[in-house]
């Protein structure tokens, strides 16, 4: 058995994700082969070397799942794109580039976080590029905690604005970039998050059959998707 979940957005002020994701660990993950975190695993980040006792906590707790033989995958998303080498040390486990492409269960599937497939949302991907690139990361490495930590919640703040100001279809995924990128990679199976929109698409790409599997959040209800000898299934539960 292998779990996909993203979006987490975990943080002290909603301790229900929190529980819910210890139990989670405990009754699901420990059972899994591997477990892959596509991004956004916590609501903010601003870099290994300011981890709070909350966070620090969250990676024991991964260790921990590591140790009894479950191998974690975690990727960045939008909001945790400085999580490093570190905390990776700590939590035991593997940084994935994005996109990534994993076998499991002998199909190649491709892994994403999402936030790249949102095309039409030319605002966010100009500032995604900026933050990306690695002469802005070094620079943001070098600011004093206290400035990150503002700059990080002057950008959610923005960010939480602007989205509610956007057309759905702006920040969903574009369509064309989509295939784009499983043509790219050959794959005829995608797995993203970022939306909050849970979901399986069925879709052609090049006159083959092909599905697109969006991950939920975590935040009224949890996410996870299974894939096992059976298939690949996704269903919620309850947080509390």
């Amino acid at each position: 058995m292998i779990l996909l979940i993203s979006d987490l957005h975990l943080e002290e002020g909603r301790p229900d994700i929190t529980r819910a994701f210890l139990r989670f660990l405990d009754d699901r993950a420990s059972h899994a082969e591997a477990l892959y975190i596509l991004g956004d695993f916590f609501e903010v980040w601003i870099g290994d070397d300011g981890m709070t006792p909350f966070q620090i906590d969250i990676a024991g707790a991964l260790k921990a799942l590591s140790e009894r033989g479950t191998r974690i995958f975690l990727m960045h998303g939008n909001r945790d794109f400085m999580i490093g080498r570190r905390f990776c040390r700590q939590a035991g486990c593997e940084l994935l580039h994005d996109p990534h492409v994993a076998k499991l269960r002998n199909e190649r599937v491709l892994l994403m976080h999402g936030d790249s497939l949102c095309t039409r949302d030319t605002g966010y991907m100009r500032l995604r590029r900026w933050l990306r690139n690695p002469i802005s990361l070094f620079v943001l490495h070098q600011l004093p905690l206290a400035k990150r930590q503002q700059l990080a919640s002057r950008l959610r703040s923005t960010s939480k604005t602007e989205t509610r100001m956007k057309a759905s279809d702006i920040v969903d995924v574009t369509p064309d970039e989509v295939i784009k990128v499983m043509r790219r990679y050959k794959v005829r199976t995608l797995v993203h998050g970022h939306t909050h929109r849970p979901a399986v698409h069925d879709m052609q790409v090049d006159g083959r059959s092909a599905r697109r599997i969006v991950l939920g959040d975590w935040d009224r209800q949890g996410w996870a998707l299974q894939i096992d000898e059976s298939g690949a299934h996704q269903q919620p539960f309850a947080l509390d």
